[in-house]
């Protein structure tokens, strides 16, 4: 007798698709979506997805189950209290924290840990992430199972929470639409008179931007007209950057453009029209500008932090993160040499293939499954 598959019950935290859509909000939307096209086998579904939102102020769909409670107020107590809340979630099988923190319940816990920053570096975050920490610290301690998506994140999680349930999935790539470079957003200023090199991402130290900064100002000694244009939300490290840019000749210093905050279509714009994607961070967890830069042909020049080296592979020229001299070498190759460019395209579009959102549910599904059978 063939037994039937199991239908896992699976509690989604989809807060993260609430507000302005973060790298954390495309990998939830991703995630869900992935999960919720999972094949059923014989005709009988594998996977319920139940997404939950902890908070008051959002407005929740109606599929959207709601923890009533501040996300503040919540970090608090499940910092200190263990009182489940499967009552508001549905009672599920497994409940899935996508965004470093799962509420206590009586069911398997999965908690999803994208990078270990904030775990080393605590003076570099805000309170709310300090309390959140403290929440996920205490669920592993208490049994939860952490999702990285990387193999380098895993193996920080294991020394840095002393667990060894920790599982890497990948995840899979973020839609890109091409805007031709004719469409320019109105928003955006004219970047026709040369090639630019893109920096994208908060404006914060893990990224890493004044070692780019220095990189560049040896780039435009070599070349008199590209340009570096800094595009992300202003951060902890935006005082630095700014000494960074003082530093440089006045020339140079004239050819770099910070944007600020940035639009999806300006985003996408900027990424197909620069001449490369510059990426040095300090550490990274998985990397989505490195896949959408992928998918638009746009050369990678990254730094060797973190998940980088595991999420690129062949495709892009990498240096020590703090080692400005070979950025620039690197950036001078990829602007100055088509051959070069056409290569870390093709490589682009060739590692993509490792990444599938397919894949990423199927493995997660697998998770859940076994720890239902537990």
């Amino acid at each position: 007798m063939v037994t039937p598959p199991r239908t896992v019950r699976v509690a989604v935290d989809v807060g993260p698709l609430h507000g302005t859509r973060t790298g954390i909000g495309h990998a939830v939307a991703g995630l869900v979506g992935a999960l919720s096209a999972v094949s059923p086998i014989d005709g009988v579904e594998r996977v319920t997805v139940m997404p939950y939102v902890t908070s008051t102020r959002a407005e929740p769909e109606p599929s959207q189950r709601r923890l009533p409670m501040p996300a503040a107020a919540a970090l608090r107590l499940w910092a200190r209290s263990s009182v489940p809340v499967d009552r508001w979630l549905g009672r599920p099988d497994v409940v899935h924290g996508t965004n470093y923190v799962v509420p206590p319940t009586r069911c398997p816990r999965v908690v999803s840990v994208y990078d270990c920053w904030f775990l080393e570096n605590p003076r570099d975050v805000d309170a709310d992430v300090r309390r959140a920490a403290a929440v996920l610290r205490r669920s592993v301690a208490e049994g939860a199972t952490v999702v990285t998506s990387s193999n380098a994140t895993t193996s920080r999680v294991r020394e840095l929470l002393a667990t060894d349930r920790v599982r890497t999935i990948h995840l899979g790539p973020p839609p890109v639409p091409t805007i031709p470079p004719d469409d320019r957003p109105a928003g955006l200023p004219d970047l026709d008179t040369g090639p630019f090199i893109l920096a994208l991402g908060t404006i914060e130290r893990r990224k890493n931007i004044p070692t780019l900064v220095s990189a560049f100002g040896r780039l435009a000694r070599e070349h008199e007209t590209v340009r570096l244009v800094i595009a992300g939300n202003p951060g902890n490290d935006a005082p630095a950057v700014e000494r960074a840019i003082n530093r440089l000749d006045p020339a140079a210093a004239a050819r770099v453009l910070r944007l600020g905050p940035v639009t999806d279509v300006e985003k996408n714009w900027l990424l197909a029209s620069a001449r490369a994607l510059a990426y040095p961070s300090l550490d990274e967890g998985f990397g989505f500008p490195i896949l959408e830069a992928h998918q638009l042909g746009t050369p990678v020049v990254a730094s060797t932090a973190g998940s980088i080296p595991e999420i690129t592979g062949a495709a892009a020229l990498l240096s020590a993160p703090l080692d400005s001299e070979a950025l620039a070498a690197n950036l001078y190759w990829v602007v100055n040499s088509d051959d070069m460019h056409a290569k870390l395209a093709r490589r682009g579009h060739t590692n993509l293939r490792r990444f599938t959102w397919a894949s990423t549910a199927e493995q997660l599904l697998d998770l859940y499954t076994s720890l239902v059978d537990a």
